[in-house]
């Protein structure tokens, strides 16, 4: 019996490393795909934001997927579809054709997590969960170390279409194992699914994304097209919640609800997705932008935060019955820290400057991760799990996207309100550009000297604006730790409170 769980254990963790792949696999070489497709940095983030976006939609539809196909068959069909989305990925020859292919490559893997979670969850019993889910995030912190090192080798070496192409012979292994080891124990029932909930949930969710990622660059309520966003995002956000609230059957229960641990898990996880994927999207673009480093380096430095991550999963799995409130207070403090470390940096910084905030933010998603897990399914009842996971990974991923379109609106607003105040002081009267170290290359009255001073405070500008978004990431990380007093936790044997328990299974 033991070693039929490590087997499947071990499986669904493979198939988790897919999804983790598809996020850190892409940033490596996004300075590379921005020149290759002739696009700015706020489009180009649009392959990372709309593929966790397309992942946010989807996760809904998992639960009823799993009721009309079966746990096997659904991610059988899951992996196939991420396969075939992925090798078009990289043969995309423009952005719109990247982004619609990184959409599908997110909606066929957005069941992967969920329903990988939910077969380990009822595999292993209640009190094997923390230790359980401790193993199981290793998927999602080996592809972060895996993708960026291999995606970076190749990027630099071929080109940027490789980090897709590479991903390829990971699905073919998942499937096999698949195919070999996972069996549907799980209940097939003809689930009926609520369209008009979802549909609205999904015209909001889609809205949101694209009004983050458009505003900067439109210039947010002073154009008509955000307006229009913005009231079809808040009525169809309006009309879910009134559907969920009055409808008999929605497809997300309000009896989730009901369950105090789980509404507290949940608003921490939308919290850990604010800051899981933000440093790994923004740092790329900084390093080769600002610095010069090829893919291949960029790599290295996203791969040391995945070992982090794994030493904090390694901690967990060592200790795994201290009180998980403990370690989510951690590994917020360390999420805040690291991003506070990383606010310090100027146009100077080298790899070494980054190595230990990346391995401190690392650590702190190693212990966030299944502390966090474990709080938000300790008490739920088990015929909520396929919804309850599903909505888990659904706020995650729709926090992720956000966040990243809201750090890289921080940045372009920042830069250009900075760029406008230094451009002030350049003038021919400036004695400071008389100075040696300045009259060489810049100048106020030859148009070269001008290019060179005008790049100059363009890198200048845009630095300010990375240290803005990650003083942000600092702040956010500190600001939600005392949520952690509303959790209900009872000491003796890492259980929580039985009462709470009871109730749940009444429900």
């Amino acid at each position: 019996m033991l070693f039929q769980r490590a087997v499947i254990l071990g499986t669904c963790t493979l198939v988790t490393i897919l999804y983790a792949m598809t996020v850190t696999i892409a940033n490596v070489s996004l300075p590379q795909m921005q020149g290759a497709l002739s696009v700015t940095q706020d489009q180009i983030t649009w392959v990372v934001t709309f593929n966790i976006a397309a992942t946010a939609v989807a996760t809904p539809l998992s639960g009823w997927l799993v009721g009309r196909f079966g746990r096997r068959r659904l991610l059988i069909y899951a992996i196939i579809g991420f396969a075939i989305a992925s090798l078009a990925c990289g043969l995309a020859n423009s952005l719109g054709t990247l982004i619609f292919f990184r959409v599908l490559q997110g909606v066929f893997g957005a069941p992967l997590a969920p329903v990988c979670q939910a077969i380990v969850q009822s595999t292993f019993p209640r009190h094997m969960y923390a230790k359980a889910m401790a193993f199981f995030g290793m998927g999602v912190i080996i592809g972060p170390i895996i993708g960026p090192v291999a995606g970076g080798y190749l990027s630099e070496a071929y080109s940027w279409r490789w980090v897709f192409f590479m991903i390829v012979p990971f699905t073919l292994l998942a499937l096999m194992a698949v195919l070999a080891f996972i069996r549907d124990t799980s209940t097939r029932t003809a689930v009926r699914f609520d369209w008009t909930g979802f549909l609205a949930l999904s015209v909001a969710v889609t809205c949101l994304q694209i009004t983050l990622d458009r505003g900067q660059r439109a210039d947010w309520f002073d154009s008509y097209e955000i307006i229009i966003l913005t009231c079809l995002a808040v009525a169809a956000l309006y009309m879910f919640l009134a559907h969920v609230a009055t409808t008999d059957r929605p497809f997300l229960r309000p009896a989730l609800f009901k369950d105090r641990n789980f509404v507290i898990g949940v608003t921490l996880m939308f919290i850990f997705g604010l800051l899981n994927f933000t440093p790994i999207t923004l740092l790329p673009t900084l390093l080769q932008n600002l610095r010069g480093y090829p893919d291949s380096v960029i790599g290295y430095v996203l791969a040391i935060r995945g070992l982090g991550t794994l030493a904090g999963f390694f901690f967990m799995i060592v200790g795994s019955r201290i009180d998980p409130r403990l370690m989510v207070v951690a590994g917020f403090a360390t999420q805040g820290i690291s991003g506070w470390y990383m606010a310090q940096a100027d146009l100077n910084v080298m790899l070494d400057d980054l190595f230990w905030p990346m391995i401190v933010q690392g650590f702190g998603v190693g212990l966030l991760w299944p502390s966090i897990t474990a709080i938000t399914f300790s008490t739920l009842n088990n015929k909520y799990l396929d919804e309850g996971t599903a909505f888990y990974h659904l706020i995650r991923n729709i926090a992720s996207s956000i966040y990243i379109s809201i750090s890289v609106a921080v940045i372009m607003r920042t830069s250009g309100q900075r760029y406008a105040e230094m451009t002030d002081h350049v003038s021919p009267f400036n004695q400071n550009l008389d100075l040696p170290w300045a009259s060489r290359g810049w100048s106020a009255t030859t148009t070269e000297g001008l290019g060179h001073l005008g790049s100059e405070i363009g890198r200048q500008a845009a630095m300010i604006g990375y240290i803005n978004s990650f003083y942000m990431f600092s702040i956010t990380s500190f600001a939600f730790i005392p949520l952690v007093l509303l959790i209900r936790w009872k000491k003796e044997n890492g259980l929580p409170a039985a009462k709470e328990s009871e109730e749940n299974v009444r429900d």
